[in-house]
Protein backbone atom coordinates (compact mmCIF):
# COMPACT_ATOMS: atom_id res chain seq x y z
CA UNK A 1 0.00 0.00 0.00
CA UNK A 2 3.13 2.06 0.04
CA UNK A 3 3.86 2.05 3.47
CA UNK A 4 7.90 2.71 4.20
CA UNK A 5 8.30 0.19 7.11
CA UNK A 6 6.12 -2.61 8.70
CA UNK A 7 6.63 -3.03 12.38
CA UNK A 8 6.32 -5.99 14.93
CA UNK A 9 5.81 -5.82 18.67
CA UNK A 10 8.31 -7.86 20.32
CA UNK A 11 7.28 -6.61 24.02
CA UNK A 12 5.19 -9.38 25.90
CA UNK A 13 3.19 -6.84 27.73
CA UNK A 14 1.51 -5.86 24.49
CA UNK A 15 -2.00 -7.16 23.17
CA UNK A 16 0.23 -6.75 19.95
CA UNK A 17 3.15 -8.58 20.44
CA UNK A 18 3.80 -11.57 17.87
CA UNK A 19 5.90 -14.85 17.61
CA UNK A 20 8.51 -15.14 16.20
CA UNK A 21 7.87 -17.45 13.63
CA UNK A 22 4.96 -14.65 12.85
CA UNK A 23 7.57 -11.82 12.51
CA UNK A 24 9.77 -14.16 10.29
CA UNK A 25 6.44 -15.05 7.85
CA UNK A 26 5.68 -11.26 7.87
CA UNK A 27 9.62 -10.34 7.06
CA UNK A 28 9.08 -12.57 4.43
CA UNK A 29 6.83 -10.20 2.82
CA UNK A 30 8.69 -7.13 3.11
CA UNK A 31 10.63 -6.10 0.03
CA UNK A 32 11.86 -3.45 -2.20
CA UNK A 33 13.03 -0.18 -0.11
CA UNK A 34 10.70 -1.09 2.79
CA UNK A 35 11.64 -1.89 6.61
CA UNK A 36 10.67 -4.37 9.15
CA UNK A 37 11.03 -2.77 12.43
CA UNK A 38 10.94 -4.47 15.92
CA UNK A 39 9.54 -2.65 18.92
CA UNK A 40 10.63 -3.55 22.47
CA UNK A 41 9.97 -2.01 25.72
CA UNK A 42 12.70 -2.65 28.58
CA UNK A 43 13.62 -5.87 27.30
CA UNK A 44 17.10 -7.31 28.10
CA UNK A 45 19.67 -7.74 25.79
CA UNK A 46 19.72 -11.44 25.81
CA UNK A 47 16.15 -11.10 24.39
CA UNK A 48 16.64 -8.71 22.07
CA UNK A 49 19.32 -10.60 20.52
CA UNK A 50 17.35 -13.68 20.28
CA UNK A 51 14.95 -11.94 18.35
CA UNK A 52 17.12 -10.21 16.27
CA UNK A 53 19.15 -14.39 15.86
CA UNK A 54 15.36 -15.17 14.48
CA UNK A 55 14.06 -12.09 12.11
CA UNK A 56 15.53 -9.68 10.22
CA UNK A 57 15.15 -6.26 11.31
CA UNK A 58 16.29 -3.35 9.67
CA UNK A 59 15.65 -0.99 13.04
CA UNK A 60 14.59 -1.35 16.33
CA UNK A 61 12.68 0.59 17.77
CA UNK A 62 13.19 1.14 21.71
CA UNK A 63 10.11 2.08 24.06
CA UNK A 64 10.75 1.95 28.14
CA UNK A 65 13.83 3.63 29.94
CA UNK A 66 16.76 2.19 27.25
CA UNK A 67 19.92 3.60 27.52
CA UNK A 68 21.35 5.40 24.61
CA UNK A 69 24.32 2.55 24.89
CA UNK A 70 22.16 -0.10 25.48
CA UNK A 71 19.89 1.35 22.03
CA UNK A 72 22.99 1.28 20.12
CA UNK A 73 24.64 -1.88 21.32
CA UNK A 74 22.96 -3.95 18.80
CA UNK A 75 24.89 -1.96 15.59
CA UNK A 76 21.75 -1.38 14.24
CA UNK A 77 19.79 1.97 13.28
CA UNK A 78 17.20 2.51 16.19
CA UNK A 79 14.46 4.50 17.03
CA UNK A 80 13.85 6.11 20.72
CA UNK A 81 10.59 6.16 21.74
CA UNK A 82 9.46 9.67 23.44
CA UNK A 83 6.59 9.79 25.93
CA UNK A 84 5.46 13.32 25.27
CA UNK A 85 3.67 15.58 28.10
CA UNK A 86 3.73 19.48 28.58
CA UNK A 87 7.50 19.42 30.36
CA UNK A 88 9.33 16.84 27.98
CA UNK A 89 12.53 18.81 26.79
CA UNK A 90 13.04 17.56 23.31
CA UNK A 91 16.31 19.45 22.78
CA UNK A 92 17.52 17.35 25.78
CA UNK A 93 16.12 14.15 24.37
CA UNK A 94 17.69 15.01 21.26
CA UNK A 95 21.43 15.26 23.05
CA UNK A 96 21.02 11.98 25.07
CA UNK A 97 19.97 10.10 22.09
CA UNK A 98 22.14 11.22 19.71
CA UNK A 99 22.77 8.27 17.39
CA UNK A 100 19.26 7.16 17.21
CA UNK A 101 18.06 7.25 13.98
CA UNK A 102 15.00 9.26 15.04
CA UNK A 103 13.12 9.64 17.99
CA UNK A 104 9.26 8.70 18.16
CA UNK A 105 7.13 10.94 19.54
CA UNK A 106 4.26 9.19 21.11
CA UNK A 107 1.25 10.27 23.69
CA UNK A 108 2.01 9.21 27.47
CA UNK A 109 -1.06 7.08 29.19
CA UNK A 110 -0.17 5.08 32.51
CA UNK A 111 1.11 1.60 31.81
CA UNK A 112 0.62 1.68 28.20
CA UNK A 113 3.84 2.08 25.38
CA UNK A 114 2.10 3.54 22.99
CA UNK A 115 -0.80 2.78 20.83
CA UNK A 116 -2.96 3.51 22.86
CA UNK A 117 -4.99 5.72 19.78
CA UNK A 118 -4.82 9.42 22.12
CA UNK A 119 -3.26 12.10 20.62
CA UNK A 120 -0.81 14.31 22.40
CA UNK A 121 -0.13 18.37 21.65
CA UNK A 122 1.46 19.12 18.66
CA UNK A 123 2.45 22.25 19.69
CA UNK A 124 5.03 20.55 21.83
CA UNK A 125 6.91 19.51 18.92
CA UNK A 126 10.09 22.56 19.29
CA UNK A 127 10.80 23.75 15.91
CA UNK A 128 14.05 22.57 14.42
CA UNK A 129 13.92 19.04 15.32
CA UNK A 130 11.26 18.00 12.92
CA UNK A 131 13.76 16.65 10.64
CA UNK A 132 14.64 13.80 13.35
CA UNK A 133 10.77 13.04 14.22
CA UNK A 134 8.60 10.41 13.71
CA UNK A 135 5.04 11.36 15.15
CA UNK A 136 3.06 8.79 16.59
CA UNK A 137 -0.09 9.01 18.96
CA UNK A 138 -3.61 8.95 18.09
CA UNK A 139 -3.56 9.17 14.31
CA UNK A 140 -5.47 8.46 11.33
CA UNK A 141 -6.54 8.68 8.21
CA UNK A 142 -8.92 11.77 9.75
CA UNK A 143 -6.13 13.87 11.17
CA UNK A 144 -2.97 12.67 9.50
CA UNK A 145 -2.50 15.23 6.98
CA UNK A 146 -3.21 17.77 9.95
CA UNK A 147 0.03 16.28 11.90
CA UNK A 148 2.00 16.19 8.65
CA UNK A 149 0.99 20.25 7.99
CA UNK A 150 1.64 21.42 11.73
CA UNK A 151 4.91 19.08 12.81
CA UNK A 152 6.13 18.32 9.41
CA UNK A 153 8.18 15.22 10.84
CA UNK A 154 10.70 13.24 9.14
CA UNK A 155 7.91 10.28 9.20
CA UNK A 156 4.44 9.26 11.03
CA UNK A 157 3.30 6.47 12.63
CA UNK A 158 0.37 4.57 13.01
CA UNK A 159 -1.40 1.55 15.18
CA UNK A 160 -4.76 1.39 16.58
CA UNK A 161 -5.57 4.21 14.15
CA UNK A 162 -6.06 1.25 11.21
CA UNK A 163 -7.30 -1.63 13.21
CA UNK A 164 -10.48 -2.84 13.41
CA UNK A 165 -9.84 -4.48 16.86
CA UNK A 166 -6.80 -4.57 18.60
CA UNK A 167 -3.58 -5.81 16.93
CA UNK A 168 -5.83 -6.77 13.55
CA UNK A 169 -5.13 -4.29 11.21
CA UNK A 170 -8.28 -3.13 8.57
CA UNK A 171 -6.92 -2.44 4.86
CA UNK A 172 -9.52 0.00 3.89
CA UNK A 173 -7.95 2.27 6.83
CA UNK A 174 -4.76 1.81 5.86
CA UNK A 175 -4.97 2.61 2.35
CA UNK A 176 -6.91 5.69 3.32
CA UNK A 177 -4.05 6.90 6.13
CA UNK A 178 -1.34 6.53 3.52
CA UNK A 179 -3.00 7.69 0.80
CA UNK A 180 -3.75 10.97 3.18
CA UNK A 181 0.10 10.87 4.55
CA UNK A 182 1.20 10.97 0.80
CA UNK A 183 -1.00 13.89 -0.16
CA UNK A 184 0.06 16.12 2.74
CA UNK A 185 3.81 15.75 2.45
CA UNK A 186 3.75 16.33 -1.01
CA UNK A 187 1.54 19.33 -0.22
CA UNK A 188 4.46 20.48 2.11
CA UNK A 189 7.24 19.79 -0.91
CA UNK A 190 5.03 21.90 -3.80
Amino acid sequence: MGADAIGCVFYPGSRRAVSLDVAADISRGVSGLGMMVGLFVNQSAEEVQSVLDRVPLHTLQFHGGESEAFCRQFNRPYIKAIPMSGDVNLTEAHLAYSSAAALLLDSVHAGQFGGSGQCFDWGWVEAGLNERVILAGGLSSTNVAAAITQVQPAAVDVSSGVEKEVGIKDAAKMKAFIEAAHAAAQDIKS
